[in-house]
């Protein structure tokens, strides 16, 4: 096993790490007030960018723009919004699409999209709509030149017949414009080391950025787990076996858990990393100070200059 003293050369001397950082929109006033502490927490971080997510069927699409708008205007942030295919016409997404550009967005996340209904339901194309991501890439840049990223299924979607069927449907959002993959969540990192592989030797070379979702509640990660068709190893389960009312000790298992998982990456040789924060900030602060990274601002510069 790497020393700590190793860890900190991979990171800190030859392969830096880069994190982002996914938040969802507030859907009432205590919970934008906890967003926006989080977002504040977090941006001295300098991550590269942050997104914001999109409901089942477009649902939080007014709440998404609003708060993507924000960060543009007051925070150093570099926003990407989630866009879904979902319940709405070529048009319709169009105009968001157009909206973004005109607040200032360069960067944004496209979905299929889960059906208004929720997940486990079958999805229907929009008659008026785009199709499938890839229809929605296109469409995307032919509005403006954004950054498009794209989700990616190291154990597949659970929609797709099979992993080499998910990864055809990689390639056509790669073939449509897509600059970058992120990765949803996984435990075992040998899982999304195999995918890479599949990924390259089917000839898709755009960055897959592995999505990391640090356990807040295992109980609760578990079931989203299963909705998403992502497994769940023994081991972990074990790590946060008896800690049901134990919420301290659950953030500390939780933060060594996921900081074990990036530095094991990162011995593998990945550099960039997406955390799902579910909008809290302390967690996900904690582990990027494990890994290395620190706060950046006024006060830190004039302590180094010092």
């Amino acid at each position: 096993m790497p020393t700590a003293s190793q860890h900190r050369a991979s990171r800190d001397g030859y392969r830096p790490i880069r994190v982002s950082i996914e938040f969802f929109p507030p859907k009432t006033e205590e919970m934008e007030k906890i967003l926006w502490n989080s977002i504040e927490r977090l941006a001295p971080l300098q991550p590269k960018f942050v997104s914001v997510t999109y409901g089942a069927g477009g649902s939080t699409r007014e709440r998404t723009h609003n708060t993507v708008a924000r960060m543009v205007r007051e925070t150093k942030l570099r926003p990407a919004a989630h866009l879904t295919c979902v319940d709405a016409t070529k048009e319709e997404i169009d105009g968001v699409v157009q909206s973004y550009w005109d607040a200032g967005v360069r960067h944004i996340v496209a979905l299929r999209g889960d059906p208004a209904e929720g997940v486990g339901h079958a999805y229907r194309p929009h008659p008026g709509g785009y199709a499938q991501t890839a229809d929605l890439v296109a469409g995307i840049k032919r509005i403006g030149d954004f950054k498009v990223s794209v989700s990616a299924y190291p154990e597949k979607h659970p929609e797709a017949a099979s992993l080499d069927a998910d990864i055809d449907a990689l390639k056509a959002k790669v073939d449509a414009g897509a600059d970058q993959a992120i990765t949803q969540f996984f435990f075992d990192n040998e899982i999304y080391l195999r995918y890479l592989d599949k990924v390259r030797a089917a000839g898709i070379e755009i960055p897959i950025i592995p999505g990391i979702l640090p356990v807040q509640n295992f109980k609760q990660a578990a079931n989203f787990a299963r909705r998403t068709g992502a497994s769940v190893p023994y081991w972990l389960a074990a790590r946060f076996e008896g800690l049901e009312d134990d919420v301290e000790t659950r953030r500390l298992v939780a933060a060594a858990v996921a900081a074990e998982q990036v530095l094991d990456l990162v011995d593998q040789g990945v550099e960039d990393f997406h955390f799902y924060s579910m909008n809290r900030s302390d967690l996900v602060y904690a582990i990027c100070h494990l890994l290395g990274l620190r706060a950046q601002g006024p006060k830190v510069a004039a302590q180094k200059a010092a």
